[in-house]
């Protein structure tokens, strides 16, 4: 599925996307730290795409600010909360309305700084959230998780303390590992396209 290069304002800034469009369902996909090389190329964001775009879902993945041709500096989450919000906004002003909201490590930390009410029932997917690595909020409730992936070797997203998280989350939420995965999936992108997909028919 071909993607068109897009923008969308946050505020005063112009943040940079790519836009598969293939109907009214859709995702939005958020990708690593900025601070680290993270952007929309990044080959776990990429997979996670194509899975949605196989499964005839439009796709939208941006650069947070200050990455690639976005706009303005990087805001320790809270403008690229933002820009999440945005994101979102975009296609439902596309008239994509069942939006799914999945995140890529760093992505997967800035998706819970979006509030519930903010994005009503759309359904969250994180994979390999860092909680090795970021501070999530305590207490932290995600209504709307429902699938959690992460590597069995991935020091950035311990399987243990995805475990104990998870409870807190959203004891509903699936929790999926991929053997043999580390933080970048190296070797194993095809297992998580596999993993995605398997998850999204089943809700379906």
């Amino acid at each position: 599925m071909r993607e068109k290069p897009i923008t969308f304002k946050c505020n005063h800034l112009e943040i940079e996307g790519r836009l598969a469009a293939a109907g009214p369902k859709g995702v939005v996909v958020t990708h690593p730290h900025p601070l680290y090389g993270g952007s929309l190329d990044n080959p776990v964001v990429e997979i996670v795409v194509r899975a949605f775009q196989k499964l005839g879902f439009s796709t939208l993945r941006f650069n947070f600010r200050g990455v690639g041709a976005s706009q303005g500096d990087y805001d320790n989450g809270r403008g690229e909360a933002a820009d999440t919000r945005e994101a979102l906004n975009f296609l439902a002003q596309a008239g994509i309305q069942a939006v799914y909201l999945a995140g890529y490590s760093f992505g997967a930390w800035v998706n819970t700084q979006v509030s519930p009410q903010e994005i009503g029932d759309i359904p969250m997917i994180m994979v390999s959230p860092p909680v090795a690595f970021m501070q999530f909020e305590d207490q932290l409730r995600l209504p709307n998780l429902k699938l959690v992936i992460t590597g069995a070797h991935d020091e950035i997203s311990p399987e243990p303390m995805v475990r104990e998280q998870i409870v807190t989350w959203n004891p509903t939420a699936r929790l999926e590992i991929i053997p043999g995965a580390d933080h970048f999936y190296s070797g194993r992108l095809r297992s998580l396209a596999e993993t995605v997909t398997a998850n999204i028919n089943s809700e379906r």
